[in-house]
């Protein structure tokens, strides 16, 4: 059986389980614990980065890397259309939000968990023993506040201008690239659930997000969106066991 190392809030590691969950393939979680989890990641892939994909002797980094692997195993239910502009097209929103999104979401919500104590705690892995979390929750916000500069209104504002852009031609079946589901749409879902969290992210996270664009009224129609695709993907007869 396939085997996903993952962290459990990652985007990157989001999308992995939404395309495992595309193809119908099963596949087991192994939850990595951040920092020293990561040396066993290291020993099985050359590198310290989740998510990485066992498959027997085949061992796969990286999101973009995995999605390929899978869609070489199981060639059913593609994530690439066959126009070779749709297929471009598909590669430049991928890249867009691995690179450009990702990086203002990751901002983003680390703002939102300086401000905020209890999504601070949400957030932590569920090994982290209870003092340590504790004292996560317990650190003043002022200690932290260093960390809003890494999230300044120009980049906020960037982020809205493109968000709202995709929000704009969406509706709940929408597709973004061609008349079907494509690695497109699985990269920007991932990013957006940090955003704000679906309902497969726990009753902890779920709903929670960065004030400002999760309630922002121009972004509802892009949530909406994400979140039929979590239901149809990742609430309704996961394959992950």
């Amino acid at each position: 059986m396939l085997e996903l190392h993952q962290f459990r809030h990652s985007a990157f590691c989001l999308k992995v389980r939404m395309a495992l969950h595309v193809k119908g393939l099963s596949f087991r979680e192994v939850e990595v614990t951040p920092g020293i989890g990561q040396l066993a990641v290291f020993r099985l892939s050359g590198q310290r980065q989740v998510p990485v994909l066992v498959d027997g002797d085949t061992v796969v980094a990286d999101s973009s890397a995995i999605c390929r692997y899978l869609e070489e195993l199981q060639p059913e239910s593609p994530f690439f259309p066959k126009d070779r502009r749709a297929v471009a097209q598909v590669h430049l929103i991928e890249d867009w939000a691995d690179t450009t999104l990702a990086g203002s979401v990751r901002a983003a919500l680390l703002q939102a968990a300086v401000d905020d104590p209890d999504l601070r705690a949400a957030l932590l892995p569920d090994d982290v023993p209870g003092p340590i979390r504790q004292v996560m929750t317990g650190v003043p916000t002022g200690w932290l506040s260093g960390v809003n500069e890494l999230f300044g209104q120009e980049e906020r504002s960037a982020m809205l201008h493109n968000l709202i852009a995709i929000a704009d031609g969406l509706t709940a079946d929408s597709v973004l690239v061609g008349d079907s589901l494509s690695l497109a749409d699985l990269a920007v879902a991932a990013q957006l659930s940090l955003l704000r969290f679906p309902a497969s992210s726990g009753p902890q996270l779920a709903g929670r997000g960065v004030a400002g664009l999760s309630d922002h009224p121009r972004l509802q129609p892009l949530f909406e969106w994400r979140d039929r695709l979590d239901a149809r993907l990742l609430q309704q007869d996961p394959a992950a066991v």
